[in-house]
């Protein structure tokens, strides 16, 4: 019998994937849910199980654009497992590129004859090799046209010859998912009205609270009491303080939540990927540390799903890991704003009249300045400020043990 393999639907409104790469070969012996494929779509990269076991006919190749319920393999379901295979042999294969090198320049021997009529000397010949350029190239100021060794000395590549490096080139096509996301960058950049706002964050309090209740923290919960959960508590204060920045514009209307899902961009083997807190603001310390642990995990092992990754109300986007002092995030359509942590530096600061020395990090909200005004974008961003410089009072309720759940 000969089973076809359809494109299962990955999500809502997606219409069409691209076969990323064939996992398994034309002819081979596959078994029921073994993944013989990786598929892309625009939002994210997904494996495509064996629905059956047998011999495998691939009908698509690498890199076509397939439309969801199109058939993209044949089983032959009646063929026996060849004699001696235990377990099928998955053969994983990294995505092809051309690779066109230019060809290298082949050894161009020194010769005696020069512009004039005279030789390169021994010492000349030997640093115009070592440069990689022909005696000939090089006209001799010495007696009858001789390269003299100061020549040599003197002498550099034409800017049209080139010298004795690599000058190879790759060209590989870009995968769905990264061209959906080049496509709604630009989107963004010109179909909003984004404007970024800067603050600092003094974080000696947060490094207070960390540094007295981490390790009990971590072995009571098992996860670790990182900075993201004090940076999406103090979000979520602020989106209720200015709800504005947790709306969309929907054509002429403004559609405004009551709820907070935190999208929170993280790196994953195929680019950044921005799966969502659900209600954040309903999740405690340990909640949010073991919800971003539990996304960034699947992202990086491949396993996130679209629904995971899809309706966001705001985001935080973490580049300081990176070592970022600062940037200007771009806004994640349709929300209206976007937070941008960095790295957290020594800086001088004055407090209390002293010049003193404090980890500062530099914060910036990007935001639809059709949607919110100065006002709310500016108040927000003060109030993410205050509550990560006063943790233990605006996040805490002044008790940091019931808070973490010690």
């Amino acid at each position: 019998m000969i089973l076809e393999m359809k494109v299962p639907s990955p999500g809502e409104s997606i219409t069409e994937v691209e076969i990323a790469t064939w996992l398994v070969k034309d002819g081979d012996y596959v078994e029921k849910d073994q993944a013989i494929a990786e598929v892309d779509s625009d939002k994210a990269t997904l494996e495509l199980p064996a629905e059956a076991s047998g011999i495998i006919t691939l009908k698509a190749e690498e890199g076509d654009a397939v439309a969801v319920g199109a058939v993209v393999c044949h089983i032959d379901t009646a063929a026996a497992r060849p004699d001696g295979a235990a377990a099928p042999v998955v053969e994983t294969k990294k995505e092809e590129a051309v690779k066109v090198e230019a060809p290298k320049p082949s050894p161009t021997p020194v010769q005696s004859a020069t512009y004039a009529t005279g030789t390169a000397s021994p010492a000349a010949k030997k640093i115009l090799e070592e440069k990689g350029i022909p005696a000939t190239q090089v006209k001799g100021t010495g007696k009858d046209g001789r390269v003299t060794k100061d020549d040599a000395v003197k002498a550099v590549p034409s800017m049209g010859t080139p010298g004795g490096g690599s000058r190879g080139e790759t060209r590989q096509k870009l995968s769905m998912l990264r061209r959906k996301v080049a496509e709604r960058l630009v989107s963004a950049k010109n179909e909003t009205a984004m404007l970024t706002t800067f603050n600092e964050v003094d974080m000696s309090a947060i490094y207070a609270v960390r540094n007295e209740y981490k390790d009990v923290f971590k072995d009571k919960h098992g996860v670790g009491l990182g900075f993201m959960s004090f940076f999406s508590k103090a979000v979520v204060r602020a989106l209720q303080l200015f709800p504005d920045v947790n709306s969309m514009i929907d054509g002429d209307y403004k559609i405004s939540y009551d709820f907070c899902d935190i999208s929170v961009a993280v790196s994953g083997p195929k680019g950044l990927m921005v799966p969502v807190m659900r209600n954040a603001e309903a999740l405690s310390f340990r909640g949010v540390e073991a919800e971003i642990k539990r996304l960034a995990l699947r992202a990086r092992d491949g396993q996130i799903t679209v629904d995971e990754m899809t309706g966001g109300t705001f985001t935080i986007s973490n580049g300081g890991v990176f070592g970022s002092m600062l940037s200007t995030p771009i806004i994640n359509p349709p929300q209206s704003g976007i937070l941008g942590m960095h790295n957290i530096v020594d800086r001088a600061i004055v407090k209390n009249g002293q010049i003193v020395i404090a980890p500062v990090m530099y914060v910036a909200l990007s935001y639809d300045h059709r949607i919110i005004d100065g006002r709310e974008s500016v108040g927000f961003l003060v109030a993410v400020k205050e509550a990560l410089e006063n943790p233990v009072e605006l996040l805490m309720n002044n008790d940091p043990k019931r808070a973490l759940e010690l």
